[in-house]
């Protein structure tokens, strides 16, 4: 899964890159990016490409909890056959900016943070649908981040992953109305660059979010 991760990407950088027609919202830095939070991404809207900042995390009701619960991650395997996540898969894609993530890998008596990142590129991104939810009497963009199985440079720490794109294949996947290209992902060209190094226990906690939360651990 993907749970945590950093999000510095340079605005201007992004407009220019992607030929981003409108920006709505940009939130400038975060070393440790957690559900509920707002995000930056890019949307496809009727073939506009629009960068803004989303709330991260579809709602929905629970029939076995009896209760509201929110979902961050959706799986490519089964994306297309679930209720939740087949429409916005279909007609609502969006590229999430990320930087590098934070994965945990469990052992006997602990877990130990990761951080993995491609660190031949300065921006990476994660594929992703979003959608407009009523909360609180306000229309509200909410997005969930698609992941995959793990590449084999990482299973150790987790079996899963964020799906990771190029940037040729962030606009293959955005302009993918057919989902002929989405549908087939299995391995991206550029996840084999994969790294990971372990990281300090104060990324566990979100409140903790500044440059220290990336630096290796000696």
């Amino acid at each position: 899964m993907c749970g945590r991760f950093v999000s510095v990407n340079k605005k201007k950088i992004i407009e220019k890159s992607f030929n981003i027609s409108t920006t709505k919202n940009f939130l400038e830095k975060s070393y440790n990016v957690a559900p509920g939070q707002k995000i930056n991404a890019i949307l496809n809207n009727n073939k506009e490409l629009i960068l803004d900042s989303l709330n991260w995390g579809y709602s929905f009701y629970s029939k076995n909890n009896n209760k509201d619960q929110t979902i961050i991650n959706s799986r490519i395997e089964t994306i297309n056959s679930k209720f939740l996540f087949k429409d916005s898969f279909l007609k609502r894609k969006c590229i999430i900016l990320a930087n590098g993530y934070y994965e945990w890998q469990k052992t006997k008596n602990k877990k130990i943070p990761y951080f993995i990142n491609i660190p031949v590129l300065e921006s990476i991104f994660f594929a992703g649908i979003w959608r407009i939810e009523n909360r609180n009497n306000i229309k509200t963009p909410v997005c969930c981040i698609i992941t995959k199985e793990a590449n084999k440079k990482i299973t150790f720490i987790h079996h899963r992953m964020p799906i990771i794109f190029s940037f040729n294949e962030a606009l293959l996947y955005l302009n993918d109305t057919s989902n002929e290209f989405s549908k087939n992902i299995k391995n991206t060209e550029i996840e084999d660059e994969l790294d990971f190094y372990e990281v300090s226990t104060i990324v566990n906690n979100p409140l903790n979010n500044y440059k220290k939360c990336i630096e290796p651990m000696n």
